[in-house]
């Protein structure tokens, strides 16, 4: 091979390589030295690009290395800062950069201890975000039912059958990988899947369910987007995660926590043969109630008909009053007949001429009763006008200054008050009844009384 030529050679100092030779060489012996190596550390510096790769770094107390896992590389648990790992893979060299790095080819927990110190940190921190306090109650008589598991195996048979025993109704069945890569995504979607379907394809309640396993097979839902994804659900949720010692975040989040999945279908619906009975109950008393409520008001009935007069004496009675009423009747309207028939022969009808000159009268009468009215009217209007004529001749200006009053005017403006006198006038005018005086003053004093 080239690489092992230049590998023997190039100790010896006889040739020269150039840099991407040399590069070569390191890449080809370090792969073919490390091609499948464990590696145990702690998670470092993780990123995720958007082409879904991950990189991150591998550190102890002393040293650190560059891993980069490429997508679809199988994780039995999400990466994340401070996660002690084992990481099978491969050395390889990045010649642009002159740097080895781990190519992660499976990456496990380091151990069952580390795995639950992630886990109670990371419950601390949701239940801390308010993401375990929602709990809705489940609907009592569910006409469809979404169920989130694996499409194989003994839990959705399970789950069928005891559904199909208590109470049938609509099953959607979203199937999900429930372990391993991809699984954290598929039921995140598949939760997410079911609350955005149409509201007539709804489910009226979710189980989210898996078999038993370790806490590695179940730690897809202790994952953070699993967890989220069923505490955002607006269906209310079922979670029937592994078997009743088994425990995992999901549970935490979601509504109400079934031991089993078996478990979680009785926790969805009721029995319906214990329906089916207790509606025959409840329908065989109601019967009883109803024909003993009957027989009651008809004992009721006839104690109150013991008490009222037979019907035909009843009729009999009305019978008699009816024929004496008409009876009645027809001498009244005889007697009424007969009373006209007197008033209208008794009657003295005048003669049209007679009539009008008696309206005539009247009207005469009426008429020199209103010229007498009209004419006391005007007279007393009159007189009112003369006396109030005659007060406002007395108020008037010409009246006032005849009585040897005069009013004051200085530059055309009247000065009825002494503090309003101007001691610079030039001229002050009087005014009497028969004419003005203009006075020039010499000396200007003002006396004010407050």
């Amino acid at each position: 091979m080239e690489a092992q030529r230049i590998i023997d050679f190039a100790p010896s100092g006889h040739d020269t390589l150039s840099v991407s030779e040399l590069s070569l060489c390191l890449k080809k012996y370090v792969e073919e030295g490390f091609r499948n190596i464990k590696i145990r550390g702690e998670v470092s510096g993780y990123k995720k690009h958007t082409s879904g790769h991950s990189y991150f770094a591998l550190k102890d107390d002393d040293s650190v290395i560059d891993a980069v896992a490429w997508r679809g590389t199988p994780m039995a648990v999400q990466l994340e800062d401070g996660l002690e790992v084992i990481i099978t893979g491969r050395i390889t060299t990045y010649p642009g950069r002159s740097k080895y790095q781990v190519v992660v080819e499976r990456v496990e927990a380091a151990g069952k201890g580390a795995l639950m110190q992630v886990l109670m940190e990371r419950k601390a921190r949701l239940e801390a975000e308010g993401l375990f306090a929602r709990k809705r109650p489940i609907p009592t008589f569910p006409k469809r039912i979404g169920i989130v598991t694996s499409p194989t195996g003994a839990v959705i048979r399970d789950i069928l059958h005891r559904l199909a025993d208590r109470f049938p109704c609509e099953v959607i069945i979203w199937p999900a990988q429930v372990q391993g890569p991809g699984s954290i995504e598929q039921v995140s979607l598949a939760i997410r899947g079911m609350n955005v379907l149409p509201e007539s394809m709804r489910p009226d309640v979710l189980i989210v369910a898996r078999g038993g396993g370790s806490l590695e097979d179940l730690w897809t839902f202790n994952e953070e987007a699993v967890v989220r994804a069923a505490a955002e659900s607006i269906i209310p949720l079922i979670s029937a995660i592994g078997h009743e010692t088994d425990t995992t975040l999901i549970d935490y989040a979601a509504d109400v926590r079934a031991p089993t999945p078996t478990a979680a279908a009785e926790l969805a619906t009721p029995v319906r043969s214990q329906l089916i009975f207790a509606l025959q109950h409840m329908q065989e008393r109601m019967h009883q109630l109803t024909l003993r409520m009957l027989r009651t008001e008809w004992t009721n009935v006839k104690g109150l008909a013991r008490g009222l007069p037979q019907p035909r004496h009843i009729i009999e009675s009305a019978m008699q009053r009816l024929d004496d009423r008409s009876d009645r009747l027809a001498r009244a309207m005889n007697h009424y007949l007969t009373l006209m028939t007197h008033r209208v022969q008794s009657q003295v009808i005048k003669h049209p001429a007679a009539s009008l000159d008696m309206h005539l009268q009247r009207f005469g009468h009426i008429s020199e009763r209103f010229s007498r009215a009209t004419r006391s009217y005007v007279t007393l209007k009159d007189q009112g006008l003369s006396y109030l004529t005659g007060r406002l001749e007395q108020s008037s200006y010409s009246k006032i200054l005849e009585k040897g009053f005069a009013w004051t005017s200085v530059n055309d403006s009247v000065v009825t008050k002494a503090a309003d006198f101007p001691l610079d006038a030039k001229s002050v005018t009087l005014h009497f009844v028969d004419g003005t005086v203009v006075i020039t003053p010499k000396e200007t004093r003002k006396s004010v009384d407050n």
